[in-house]
């Protein structure tokens, strides 16, 4: 969503990041719903990704927050109801403190930010879609909030950001722990689906392939899932908010075609992008999967 309102021209910039469009140009927000959807997307996830104090401020955050996550999902009801089309809207509930960063999260402060989130998309989504996740104390504690706020018990996904900086030997979050220690406290969690996000399609496939292994050994059936990023390694400090990516522009739809047929041999079921994976990304993948 971010950087596709950014090639679409909308307002753009960071701290704000893609909540910005949220704020001023909320029809360009459903026309990226719309060409998603066009491209063959088969669920859209709400705009709610950047509403937290991190991108926006905590004044802006306390003052505005529960409008603009619940504009988020009107947006996205609307384009669904514009296409026509049989589509599946997921609340973004995102990193509380920041992308990739495990070591700014802060217990204390977590129901503070993700209460007002929940509630304000509660009425208007199919599933959550917890995501971009890099510590699993912060997982397990908007997972349980959820519990106590959604009493319809929607569908549930939880999708981890995997390391990719540097070299591990076995796949782990950017925290540290391992895949094979997240795919087992969520599946004690009841979660619906487990995915891995905003990373390297590179370093997907292991991940998927141990998720695999523990839920066949667990004997579960929750989903997995996929959604890479385009953007090159990211640093452990990464700082979000300083400046704009760059996009690997060998990532074309047909190269993450390939990926994406990987993982699904491996076992995914759910697959879709992450930022820089536009909507002719979402075609390719449509017309062959």
């Amino acid at each position: 969503m971010g950087r596709e309102l950014e090639r679409r021209k909308a307002p753009f910039r960071q701290p704000e990041w893609s909540a910005l469009a949220m704020m001023e140009a909320p029809e360009i927000v459903k026309a990226v719903h719309l060409a998603y959807i066009e491209a063959g997307s088969k669920v859209i996830t709400t705009n709610s990704y950047a509403l937290v104090p991190f991108h926006i401020g905590a004044e802006r955050f306390r003052q505005q927050a529960r409008e603009l996550a619940h504009s988020s999902a009107q947006v996205a009801q609307a384009a669904v109801q514009e296409s026509g089309k049989s589509v599946l809207i997921a609340g973004s509930m995102p990193p509380l403190f920041g992308s990739y960063r495990a070591d700014l999260y802060e217990a204390a402060r977590a129901e503070e930010i993700a209460r007002p989130l929940i509630e304000a998309l509660c009425p208007s989504v199919d599933l959550w879609l917890n995501e971009t996740q890099s510590l699993l104390a912060e997982t397990r504690q908007i997972k349980a909030l959820v519990d106590t706020i959604d009493q319809d018990r929607k569908p549930y996904w939880v999708s981890f950001t995997l390391e990719d900086a540097e070299p591990t030997t076995e796949p782990c979050l950017r925290s540290g722990e391992t895949v094979a220690e997240a795919v087992r406290v969520m599946a004690g969690m009841g979660v619906n689906a487990i995915l891995f996000n905003c990373c390297q399609p590179e370093i997907i496939a292991d991940a998927i392939q141990t998720a695999k292994q523990i839920l066949d050994q667990l004997e579960l059936d929750i989903q997995i899932g996929a959604y890479a990023n385009t953007f090159p390694p990211q640093p452990k400090n990464a700082t979000a908010n300083d400046g704009l990516d760059e996009l690997r522009a060998d990532l074309t739809p047909d190269t993450y075609l390939v990926w994406a047929e990987k993982w699904r041999d491996l076992g995914a079921t759910l697959i879709g992008g992450c930022c820089g994976i536009g909507p002719e990304h979402i075609k390719a993948l449509t017309d062959h999967l």
